[in-house]
Order: C-alpha cells, then sequence, then structure tokens
C-alpha cells in the first residue's frame, strides 16, 4: 500500500520536474527509518532519498550534479528537510 505523498515530498517532486524535466525521478521518505533520531522533527517529512536521471547531467560531475540538485530544491534542504541523499544520473549511466 502506498501513501499519499506529503506537501515536502510533492514540493521536491514538483521543483525536481520542473528544473531537470528527468526522464526518471524517484523521491522516497526514508523519514519512518529515522523516527526519534537527530533531526527528526515530527512531521513525517524529514528524511529523503532522491533518485533522478536527467539529460541535464551528462558531462557533469557529480559533485556538480549534487550542487545542480540542491540549488532547485532552493531553501528544503536544511529548512524543511534534514538530510537528503542524491542519486543523480545521466541517461545510460548504471
Amino acid at each position: 500500500m502506498t501513501s499519499t505523498p506529503g506537501p515536502v515530498e510533492t514540493e521536491i517532486r514538483q521543483r525536481l520536474e520542473a528544473e531537470f524535466s528527468p526522464r526518471e525521478l524517484i523521491v522516497s521518505n526514508d523519514s519512518a527509518m529515522h523516527s526519534g533520531h537527530s533531526g527528526d522533527d515530527g512531521s513525517g517529512e524529514s528524511h529523503f532519498t532522491v533518485t533522478i536521471v536527467s539529460d541535464a547531467f551528462a558531462g557533469v560531475s557529480r559533485l556538480q550534479r549534487q550542487r545542480m540538485v540542491n540549488g532547485a530544491l532552493g531553501d528544503l534542504p536544511g529548512q524543511r528537510v534534514h538530510a537528503l541523499a542524491i542519486k543523480a544520473r545521466a541517461p545510460g549511466e548504471a
């Protein structure tokens, strides 16, 4: 059973879709695995993993891809999201 995405997860998805027109985008809410840990604000939307495949990442270093994703997310990381794991790839990369 899949739960309905919360407002933070929805905003992450919308911002990344608008910025990168991804071929693949998976936003996983990992917050339940961190319940009661540092950074858990009780909202159920504090920890995420993003997997994104976009032409925008072709020829771009891993570090720059991380910066691009964080830039597209603006104030979300560090403000409303405590932890964000980013897996950014260009099409055809494993």
